[in-house]
């Protein structure tokens, strides 16, 4: 034989004047706030417009709709081939350069000083041999025995010599002692001029390369390959979608008290059954002059759906604001309310567990799927939540598991 559902012989047990069968919920008494709720819609965290720095022609479009990005990853490439071959030579120089400096550094090699050392044994040997012939010169004129002009040439060669031999010693001086620090430093400060020229080309380079600057999802596409691109033309557009704000217009008589930090109660009409908490990011202090309300923004982590995001863009939400002081309250669930004549009733059950009596009730707060009551109903006792609309005197029931 099919078992068949409990409350399907409801009916027959009524007729034949059994006790109903009835599931039951506890009373409890805890504290709860009255909230208010507004509506409002969710963006995106954060939302930039890419645009290109530079002119150039549109070699490489990478981001498409729906794309995720990260930070940092390549949006669009323009065309850089000039640019590169300028690059290149402006290292080469760059190594001549340093090439140069690197000689200076160096100094002399041990082979140029022995070879302007030798050039100075024969400047001297050259100038002890003038000197000589000057010194044989000189003494035969007294006798008047060669010409002034001989001895005048003698003695201008022996002069000649003396000159070769200090500018050879001068040369092996600053052979020995290397090349003098001012030229070093010059050349340096032209390594580093070049190396600069070198950083003003690269810059040049990457901002030809348009890069996403923070993590999100293309929302929006503005150029495609192949298009020619003006300085602050838009490339693409980004959305931040990991974390999501609801913007709500909170009227003026309920801003007052709001704190960043504070936890609110999100749904999202599209999303049915579930319900998000969130922190409020910020009260904007600017009114619309129209209706008196202040933008306040709620934040919400938003899941992974698929390759998505399960939070879109633009979608109606409803915020539900605390608007007064917390209080006891005693809190049954909405289903144990019985609703049509003068008051709402609840159905209490005995302390024996086999009756129930009729309370009526007034209600108040409403909090998740709970509701106040102010009436003879004390925490603890527990209602009827199923079964209810078909219970008839004398009340005896049969309780059966949730």
């Amino acid at each position: 034989m099919r078992r068949l559902a409990p409350f399907l012989l409801a009916g027959a047990a009524l007729a034949q004047g059994g006790p109903a069968p009835v599931v039951v919920a506890p009373v409890v008494e805890r504290e709860v706030v009255a909230r208010r709720s507004f509506v409002g819609t969710v963006e995106a965290e954060r939302v930039s417009t890419v645009g290109g720095e530079v002119e150039g022609l549109v070699l490489e479009f990478l981001a498409k709709e729906g794309a995720r990005v990260a930070e940092g990853d390549v949006l669009a490439r323009l065309r850089t081939t000039t640019l590169e071959l300028q690059i290149a030579a402006a290292r080469a120089e760059l190594a001549l350069r340093n090439e140069e400096l690197k000689e200076l550094r160096n100094g002399s090699r041990p082979e140029e000083i022995e070879q302007e050392r030798a050039k100075v044994g024969q400047a001297r040997a050259e100038h002890e041999i003038r000197a000589w012939k000057l010194k044989n010169a000189e003494q035969p004129f007294q006798a008047a025995t060669i010409s002034e002009d001989e001895v005048r040439d003698a003695r201008l060669a022996a002069q000649v010599a003396a000159e070769k031999l200090r500018e050879a010693e001068a040369t092996l001086r600053l052979a020995e002692e290397g090349p003098r620090s001012e030229r070093i430093d010059q050349a340096v400060a032209r390594v580093k001029v070049q190396e600069a020229e070198i950083a003003r080309w690269e810059d040049r380079l990457e901002r030809h390369v348009i890069r996403a600057l923070f993590a999100g999802r293309v929302v929006a596409e503005h150029t495609e390959a192949g298009a020619w691109l003006k300085a602050g033309d838009p490339v693409a557009e980004i959305a931040a979608l990991d974390r999501v704000d609801v913007v709500a217009p909170v009227l003026e008589d309920y801003v007052h008290g709001l704190a960043t930090g504070v936890e609110v109660p999100v749904t999202i009409d599209a999303i049915a059954g579930r319900q998000w908490t969130g922190k409020i990011h910020a009260v904007v202090p600017r009114a619309d002059p129209r209706a008196r309300t202040f933008p306040v923004k709620i934040r919400l982590d938003n899941p992974a759906e698929g390759e998505g995001v399960l939070l879109k863009a633009g979608m109606f939400a409803r915020i539900h604001i605390a608007v007064g002081e917390s209080r006891r309250a005693v809190l049954v669930p909405k289903d144990a309310l019985v609703l049509g004549g003068p008051k709402p009733v609840v159905f209490v059950l005995s302390d024996d567990g086999k009756t129930v009596r009729p309370v009526p009730v007034e209600t108040g707060l409403a909090v998740d799927g709970e509701i106040e009551v102010r009436g003879p109903v004390a925490a603890g006792a527990k209602v009827v939540v199923r079964g209810n609309e078909r219970l008839r005197p004398p009340f005896e029931v049969q309780v059966l598991p949730e």
